[in-house]
């Protein structure tokens, strides 16, 4: 079994970065070939990293820092006026969660999100290969998190991994037409109860960047905290 002392990183060559036009990037991984169990993991996040899929990374740019982590500390958070409101607002909503896996219902909501939402990002278009290697392939603790209104229809799902110290909100998709609910930040803020219930410390939510708009939102939980020069700062 690997630890920190003993596990092996590579460095891709500069890419396209995913978060600034016109800028190149680097990307640190994790030896694919590792055994990284549950508490290593726990301990790469702290450090930074994320996954996608059977990846385990974190940004690695020369003469950049723009990518910064970002957690909530449950304990300390206070919703707004306007969380307390959407929380409110789907209080008719059940959760359930199921092993990560792909199912015609998973995907077509997917698809429709991906392509209503993010037509001019780098995940469009969709596919059933792509929704397996971001969402469902990987050795880590993970759970799908299915959101279904009263009909029992799906209307999100959050994807999560489970740690030590709290949760790692992967990715959540969601009814593109049902803007009114704002899913996305319900299913943070069901998250944030979700750990605050289970009596542990965080909600990590990847990385925040300053200067890309898709990014803000994550500046509207309060409070935050930012891993700078490898310290975590609370803003």
């Amino acid at each position: 079994m690997s630890d920190l002392q003993t596990l092996r990183f590579y460095a891709t060559p500069p890419h396209d970065c995913s978060y600034l036009p016109g800028r190149k990037a680097k990307t640190l991984f994790v030896d694919p070939q590792a055994e990284v169990n549950a508490t290593l993991y726990s301990q790469l996040s702290d450090l930074g990293f994320r996954r996608s899929g059977s990846h385990i990374y974190r940004p690695h740019c020369d003469s950049c820092n723009a990518c910064v982590s970002v957690r909530i500390p449950v304990r300390e958070f206070k919703p707004s006026k306007t969380q307390r409101r959407i929380w409110r607002r789907n209080s008719d909503l059940s959760v359930r969660n199921v092993a990560p896996q792909l199912t015609i219902e998973y995907y077509r909501l997917y698809d429709r999100y991906i392509t209503e939402r993010h037509a001019d990002g780098d995940m469009y278009p969709p596919s059933p290969s792509q929704f397996m290697s971001f969402l469902v392939e990987g050795r880590q603790p993970s759970t799908f998190y299915e959101f279904r209104d009263r009909q029992d229809e799906l209307v999100a799902i959050a994807v999560t991994d489970q740690l030590d110290q709290g949760l790692s909100a992967l990715y959540t998709f969601y009814a593109p037409e049902q803007e009114k609910r704002s899913l996305g930040t319900y299913a943070i803020l069901w998250q944030i109860e979700s750990v605050r219930q289970a009596g542990l410390d965080y909600l990590y939510l990847g990385y925040w960047v300053r200067d890309c708009r898709k990014m803000n939102y994550k500046t509207a939980y309060q409070p935050l905290d930012m891993l700078i020069a490898d310290q975590w700062i609370r803003v």
